[in-house]
């Protein structure tokens, strides 16, 4: 018996969009799309390119849902921040998963369009160094790769203006009643934020008493959480350039593996991590 092919039209399905905003207007598709353009023949820079692509798309998101989170936290509505922080979690696991479908990529296959990257690298991401001044980690030193950009220097510079995520958190402690000093609240949000053992005798005494703190408890392992993936997703770096070019020295300049070693000795939110000693 021969059957006729299911028409969607019949069940209201909207099937034609002259003059109307159909999927592809709506998402922008066609600007998307048409954004890959391999600088070689290698029939695997399309994966390079749509890998980076993909996570920066990711990363935008990530900055989204942190800088509405910071205002939350600020603002002290705690509740809808979780939400953000435990989405931006996710997204760093989507983040990870990127990885698997790259490590597919040999170093042989990689080495037939490396040479077209010129000096580009993924250092020189401005909105993963947007994302760490966020968090928190405020090195100077890393404007320098956007210097030829005003726009994308104007952006970063916003961010060392204003605190961070990790000093709004900070400034729930104390307006719940810790006495924090000055130098733990009262900073200048360019500088570095060291670890300090008021701060995290603060930690200690939420995680000792979450009944009685549940809120802050609460926005610790959210933070925990964030840095967890994030974490991931810097060893999961390391391991993937390590697997494709083993030690040769980055396109951008650094020196490749030895510089993402270093990275991941980097703390977001340090005196979280250091009060486990002491619990």
């Amino acid at each position: 018996m021969t059957r006729t092919p299911y028409d969607p039209a019949r069940d209201g399905a909207q099937m034609a969009f002259d003059g109307r905003m159909s999927y592809t207007d709506y998402l922008c598709l066609d600007a998307i799309l048409t954004a890959q353009h391999p600088r070689s023949t290698a029939h695997d820079e399309m994966l390079f390119i749509i890998q980076h692509q993909t996570s920066e798309l990711w990363m935008r998101l990530a900055l989204h849902e942190l800088g509405a989170a910071r205002d939350l936290i600020a603002a002290g509505d705690l509740r809808p921040a979780f939400k953000m922080l435990s989405r931006v979690a996710r997204i760093f696991e989507q983040l990870n998963n990127a990885w698997d479908v790259l490590r597919t990529m040999t170093p042989a296959e990689y080495t037939r369009f490396r040479d077209a990257l010129g000096q580009s690298s993924g250092f020189q991401s401005w909105q993963y160094r947007l994302i760490e001044y966020t968090a928190g980690n405020r090195n100077l030193a890393m404007l320098r790769p956007h210097a030829h950009r005003p726009d994308l220097t104007a952006a970063l510079e916003a961010e060392l203006a204003r605190p961070s995520l990790y000093d709004v958190a900070v400034g729930r402690l104390a307006a719940a009643g810790f006495a924090l000093p000055p130098e733990a609240t009262a900073r200048d949000p360019r500088a570095p934020r060291a670890p300090h053992p008021a701060v995290e005798a603060a930690w200690a005494a939420v995680y000792r008493e979450p009944e009685r703190y549940w809120e802050l408890y609460e926005l610790a392992e959210k933070l925990m959480d964030f840095e967890d993936y994030f974490r991931r997703w810097r060893f999961n770096h390391v391991t993937t350039v390590e697997r494709i070019i083993g030690f040769k020295r980055g396109t951008g300049g650094t020196s490749g593996v030895q510089y993402l070693r270093r990275m991941l000795e980097v703390e977001l939110f340090p005196e979280l991590w250091h009060l486990r000693t002491s619990l």
